[in-house]
């Protein structure tokens, strides 16, 4: 084993005697050419007699035995920053990070270089991600809705500003070779003005609700015992996040919509998904203050969600995908809800908006038609047999 001729190396390092330890570290190559700790041992004492190129020739000596040897890249990086080889080096941070232990498993000294580099590889993505909008600026300003979403997002990708793309995963019924596109345009939805006008109308119903201290609301999350709970943990049968439906898996609920008349008639007028057994589903969706809907996704992208914003009393979010928006009062936008998505409340008061859902506009009614017999056929497979 090389370790002996290792120690003597860092021994004679220690003394001051480079040259010595190069020679330690020949040796124990020359009896063990296929360790690559021992190409990593001499770059280091190549580094520490500033013979930069050296070191790297070694540092890529032993990634060539393992080109996973996280230890070997994370220096490669040092090094090649050393050199004034910025750009070369966060490429090699970026790989190094990909591999690296959990910071919390790191030695501190280890947690300060990881630091380092995630800073250095944010930094030249934020740069590169720059570059590229300002070259292609005139492009860009001929390029308008979903095609300028999906080239800003190319160029985040190619930068390294996004690290993954995000893709549709729905729960229950993934229709295949729909687009992913987090937020539609509103051209799809000519009745979206319809809706808005119509803010101030079902805002007032949903104030008088409040005021009453909320009858009806009920957690959203209410797993039966057993079901695997993963991120929702936290919320299940927890008020912190509460809706009162007016319409659930596609049933009326005669008590809220008796107390909210108004509100069922504008929703009554748009066009609502319609899935027996499934959809159309309307709600008033309440988050408690200092609250966070963790990343999930929806059940399928057959449909997709509308969200109006009814109240807000302070700063709160919402991301799809890598997209992320605020809130606006009686400003609706829909979205694909299969693509991972989260919200979040950081005032000190209540936010409450209105969720309904739609058909997926790039589906055909034959495919409507077809989405809701699969889902009804289904349904009726499970039920046949007791559980």
């Amino acid at each position: 084993m090389p370790q002996a001729l290792i120690s003597n190396a860092i021994a004679a390092l220690q003394r001051g005697d480079g040259q010595g330890a190069l020679a330690q570290l020949h040796e124990a190559e020359r009896q063990y050419p296929g360790d690559a700790s021992i190409k990593l041992n001499r770059a280091m004492v190549h580094r520490n007699l500033g013979d930069l190129p050296a070191s790297v020739q070694a540092l890529d000596a032993a990634l060539a035995i393992e080109p996973y040897y996280f230890l070997a890249l994370i220096s490669k990086g040092a090094v090649l920053e050393q050199m004034g080889h910025i750009r070369h080096a966060a490429k090699v941070y970026g790989d190094a990070l990909r591999i690296a232990p959990p910071m919390e498993q790191a030695p501190p000294a280890l947690q300060q270089q990881l630091r380092k580099a995630r800073e250095l590889v944010d930094t030249q993505s934020t740069q590169l991600r720059d570059h590229l909008r300002e070259r292609l600026g005139e492009l860009l300003g001929r390029t308008s809705g979903e095609a300028l979403g999906r080239v800003n997002e190319a160029v985040d990708l190619m930068a390294g500003v996004q690290p993954e793309v995000y893709h549709s995963r729905s729960i229950q019924l993934q229709v295949p070779r729909l687009p992913a596109i987090p937020f539609f345009e509103r051209d799809y939805f000519p009745w979206l003005p319809t809706l808005e006008a119509a803010t101030d109308v079902i805002r007032s119903e949903l104030v008088a609700l409040l005021e009453e201290g909320m009858p009806g609301f009920a957690p959203y999350i209410q797993y039966a015992a057993g079901t695997p709970e993963n991120q929702f943990a936290e919320l299940n049968h927890n008020e912190r996040w509460s809706s009162l439906w007016l319409w659930k898996d596609g049933v009326a609920q005669e008590e809220p919509m008796a107390r909210c008349p108004e509100t069922t008639a504008v929703l009554s007028e748009l066009p609502l998904a319609d899935q027996p057994g499934f959809a159309p589903t309307a709600l008033f969706s309440a988050l408690a203050p200092h609250t966070r809907i963790p990343p999930h996704t929806g059940s399928t992208n057959s449909r997709l969600l509308v969200h109006l914003p009814l109240v807000l009393p302070g700063p709160a979010g919402f991301r799809v995908g890598s997209e992320t928006r605020e809130w606006e009062i009686g400003h609706a936008w829909a979205f694909d809800d299969t693509i991972e998505h989260e919200a979040w409340n950081d005032a000190d008061e209540t936010r409450v908006i209105m969720i309904f859902d739609i058909w997926n506009p790039l589906l055909s009614a034959e495919e409507r038609d077809l989405v809701s017999a699969l889902l009804r056929e289904h349904s009726d497979w499970m039920s046949s047999q007791p559980a």
